[in-house]
């Protein structure tokens, strides 16, 4: 039985079915074919794993009572497969080389006989979020499969292939294949925007929460969990012109400057605030129209960098190192507006209110018009007071608007890119001190075709998702490094 594998693959009520058995049944490596049906109907068939749901710990259970081989290979969701035989060695070599628990690899995505490049990205040790893309098709060596499915609860209905995979990696053991070893046609198609706020919709809370508990338990097993015990911080505006500071950075945003840039200046406050604008070297018009503004107000300090390659993170450390920023930097996006007059006044309360070193509010989505799109306003109400700081490093954001205590993004900075710069000095601040939440909304998020992170290329996708992880990286670690300092 050296080498042979078992297939599981995903249950379709189609002709998908018979197509994928196809593609396994004529192998010499494939010991037997099963389908994992979660269809909440049973189908009383001798090669049909009949589960509660598909990546519960229970169905892993039986997958593995099935497999009577070293390898297995878990298609995670529906849709025709092909590979070859010469993939299936490729895999089975790749992981018996590194001793990988799993093993996955790039791959084409067929859409209508066209195939389309799919590259994944590696796996590291940031590479926690539970949407990591590892492609459709998971192969797993048995023997490992085994040993840390004992370590998961037995009770989970979602979260086990997660808790799995997080178990798995561990000890290192992920390992991608650079090759397009198989292609894969979906069927079910769900945008990447969609995507994107899965995580956010009512109707996946318990998912989300028992998630939350999965990865909540790895932490603890690293050490790198943090338990709700923050330092408060009492401010004091005596080295502080101004309490709050409105930072725009900006760059060729001609047809949206003007709107942001008065929708921070109707903003009521009873202290002394200024709006400060980072000019990053503008070609389409936006310096031009700052300058007529700011002739007109002088709560406007318009700053033009020196240096011609920052990226927003940049950016924002001038606004920061300037003398004139406030003791509170609040963010406005140059595409975006402040709901109402009374967005920062919202803000200043809730620092005060809570003594925390950074607040975030909610924010209604829109087109370029303030037409509301779906879906609509996001709240990131999975945040609790006690577990948001660990559970911010699965998810893949904070909300906005964002809003910091200056003295303590001076120390940190932000890293110079123009995506993640954000998530970064949050995760940095909220490792620390409170995060003081607005759950109603207080900003609109524009979304049009100027948006910087509109129609993302696979390639730049990968490349943020990458970034995103290797901050999730630093920051496991810089937890780990201050428990061990808090707890010797």
């Amino acid at each position: 039985m050296k080498n042979l594998i078992t297939i599981f693959l995903s249950f379709s009520d189609d002709e998908t079915n018979e197509y994928n058995l196809k593609q396994f049944v004529s192998s010499e490596l494939v010991e037997e074919v099963y389908f994992v049906n979660d269809k909440n109907k049973n189908i009383n068939i001798k090669n049909v794993l009949n589960v509660d749901s598909l990546f519960s710990t229970s169905t892993l259970d039986k997958i593995l009572q099935k497999t009577k081989t070293e390898h297995l290979i878990f298609i995670t969701e529906e849709g025709k497969i092909n590979l070859q035989n010469i993939s299936l060695l490729k895999f089975i070599d790749t992981s018996e080389k590194n001793n990988s628990g799993i093993t996955y690899s790039n791959y084409y995505l067929r859409k209508e006989n066209t195939l389309i490049n799919r590259p994944l990205i590696d796996y590291q040790f940031g590479s926690v979020r539970d949407d990591f893309n590892f492609g459709s098709l998971l192969f797993f060596n048995t023997k490992i499969f085994s040993e840390k499915l004992k370590l998961i609860d037995p009770n989970y209905r979602w979260a086990g292939l997660y808790a799995l995979r997080l178990a798995i990696s561990g000890d290192g053991l992920i390992v991608k294949i650079p090759e397009y070893l198989y292609s894969f046609e979906e069927k079910t198609k769900q945008t990447d925007e969609e995507k994107h706020f899965d995580y956010l919709d009512s109707s996946n809370a318990e998912k989300q929460k028992e998630a939350e508990r999965v990865f909540g338990d790895y932490l603890k097993n690293i050490g790198a969990y943090i338990y709700p015990k923050f330092e408060d911080i009492y401010f004091s505006e005596d080295n502080y012109e101004f309490e709050a500071s409105v930072i725009i950075p900006v760059k060729n945003r001609a047809n949206t400057i003007k709107d942001a840039i008065n929708s921070a200046l109707k903003q009521k406050i009873k202290s002394k605030f200024n709006v400060i604008i980072v000019d990053n070297h503008s070609i389409d018009g936006t310096t031009q129209i700052i300058k007529e503004i700011a002739n007109e107000d002088e709560k406007i300090i318009h700053i033009i960098p020196k240096r011609v390659d920052l990226g927003i993170g940049g950016c924002w450390n001038e606004a920061l190192k300037d003398k004139r920023c406030g003791m509170f930097a609040v963010q406005l996006d140059s595409d975006d507006i402040y709901k109402d007059e009374n967005t920062l006044k919202k803000i200043i309360d809730k620092f005060y209110k809570e003594k925390c070193g950074m607040v975030i509010g909610s924010y209604q989505l829109t087109d370029f018009d303030l037409n509301e799109i779906s879906p609509g306003v996001i709240t990131h109400t999975e945040w609790t007071n006690t577990n948001g700081h660990n559970n911010a490093l699965r998810v893949n954001g904070f909300g906005a608007p964002r809003a910091f205590y200056t003295p303590l993004l001076r120390e940190i900075n932000f890293p110079d890119v123009s995506y993640g710069e954000d998530y970064a000095v949050c995760l940095a601040v909220s490792r620390k001190y409170r995060v003081g939440r607005i759950y109603e909304p207080i900003y609109i998020c524009r979304r049009w075709e100027g948006n910087s992170d509109a129609d993302l290329t696979i390639d730049k996708k990968n490349k943020y998702d990458y970034f995103k992880d290797t901050l999730r990286t630093e920051e496991i670690n810089k937890r780990i490094e201050m428990n061990k300092n808090v707890f010797k």
